[in-house]
């Protein structure tokens, strides 16, 4: 048994209530309410094609990969390596051996970190990041820094959460040694140039990672022509399973670093006296993997990029509009992030009222949102608040979601009122 053949709607007849028939969790009620998902940006929920994927594994070939000889081990291997061939499709990667399989986009950042940044760094070196990203984008860079006296530095936001360009521009100099940006704000939704960060950072010699979890579930992604040389970015934002992840690196870069972790299924040849290590992506993924999370990752972004990305784009653009429209019109909320390019995020404050119990108040009418500092204390401090409350669009999301998040707020506001 193989992967199952992936068949969405065609994108050139994007019908968002078909979309939504091949998402089971959507058809229940949450107390007594029909559910409103608007969550997709901490996790979108998955179709019946990747869920089946990941069953069809387990019920029909599921076995460990790469070594086995055995039928089941060379199904389950065909279909790994399959994947790595759709992921790689997805991002246009010049090649499947610069797809690296990991847990999140997290690992992928730290495996950088450790394995690329560390044996560069000196003192008073720095790492270059933005006020809007999220922890996973911060902390790696602060762990590697601290230990070699370097430090991480933010390039600023403006009011409207946009990057300040020119504010970046002036914080590349002779002693940065990487720029790690967000592709698409978690919190503000804001996309950012990536390609114009890239010949910025170029042109003074430093490389560029980009933490792509918000990205590609939003936009139809090229590695090659962002001119990027890291691209990390998660399965579980762009309707695959959690657990699995990926980073795409320059083959170039790949082959010059060391292993970040040890173990079985990354080495050439062990001995007491030393080993030789595999060459990537196998040198990066130690152990054995999330077979099947892989084959429902490749699925899902197979069942993605079918759909139309250009499609998507242009859907959940109209939505987030919409969206920013009604909430506008709402006393006493405020938006958090108005930039002119914007995914769909959309992060708001209510006068008066504590996020979380926006929140709980939500949930009561059916209406899953996010509540909190969505792992951005950084930029939370930037926009003065404790915490925002947050709808994040995905392709099965509707005007008719919009529109109940916005009556749930309403009665939001005249319960505080």
């Amino acid at each position: 048994m193989s992967a199952p053949i992936v068949t969405p709607v065609p994108a050139a007849a994007f019908d968002v209530e078909a979309v939504r028939a091949q998402f089971p969790v959507l058809a229940q009620q949450i107390r007594g309410k029909h559910l409103v998902y608007l969550d997709s940006g901490a996790s979108a929920q998955k179709p019946e094609v990747v869920v089946q994927a990941v069953a069809d594994c387990y019920r029909g070939y599921y076995s460990n990969i790469h070594r086995g000889v055995h039928a089941l081990s060379e199904r389950s291997t065909t279909a790994f390596e399959r994947a790595r061939e759709q992921v790689a499709r997805f991002v246009n990667a010049p090649s499947p051996r610069e797809i690296v399989f990991l847990r999140s986009t997290t690992e992928a950042i730290n495996l950088v970190a450790n394995s690329f940044l560390e044996p560069q760094l000196g003192p008073d070196d720095e790492i270059l990041v933005t006020e809007m990203e999220h922890h996973s984008n911060i902390v790696p860079w602060q762990l590697v820094a601290d230990r070699y006296g370097a430090k991480v530095v933010a390039a600023p936001v403006t009011d409207r959460g946009e990057l300040d360009l020119d504010g970046l521009t002036r914080l590349i100099h002779g002693r940065t040694k990487l720029v790690a940006v967000t592709h698409v704000s978690n919190v503000l939704g804001t996309i950012n140039p990536i390609a114009d960060i890239v010949r910025l950072a170029h042109a003074q010699g430093v490389p560029v990672l980009v933490d792509g979890a918000q990205g590609v579930p939003h936009l139809a992604v090229d590695v090659q022509a962002l001119g990027c040389d890291f691209y990390a970015f998660s399965a579980h934002k762009v309707y695959g399973p959690s657990g699995v992840g990926a980073l795409w690196a320059r083959a170039e870069l790949l082959a010059a670093m060391p292993p970040y972790q040890g173990g079985g299924g990354m080495i050439r040849r062990v001995s007491f006296s030393g080993t030789t290590f595999a060459d990537p992506p196998e040198r990066f993924e130690a152990g054995t993997p999330d077979v099947a999370g892989v084959i429902g990752f490749g699925a899902a972004v197979e069942w993605t990029r079918a759909l139309g990305l250009d499609a998507i784009a242009a859907h959940e653009h109209e939505l987030t509009q919409y969206a920013m429209a009604r909430l506008a019109d709402i006393p006493g909320l405020r938006l958090i992030g108005t930039a002119a390019d914007k995914a769909g995020v959309v992060s708001f404050v209510m006068d008066g009222v504590h996020p979380h119990d926006i929140g709980t108040i939500l949930d009561g009418e059916g209406v899953a949102v996010r509540v909190g500092h969505h792992c951005a204390q950084p930029l939370m401090e930037r926009f003065a608040v404790p915490a925002t409350a947050r709808a994040s669009f995905g392709v099965y999301n509707t005007s008719a979601d919009v529109d109940a998040l916005a009556a749930a707020l309403d009665k939001v506001r005249h319960w505080f009122g």
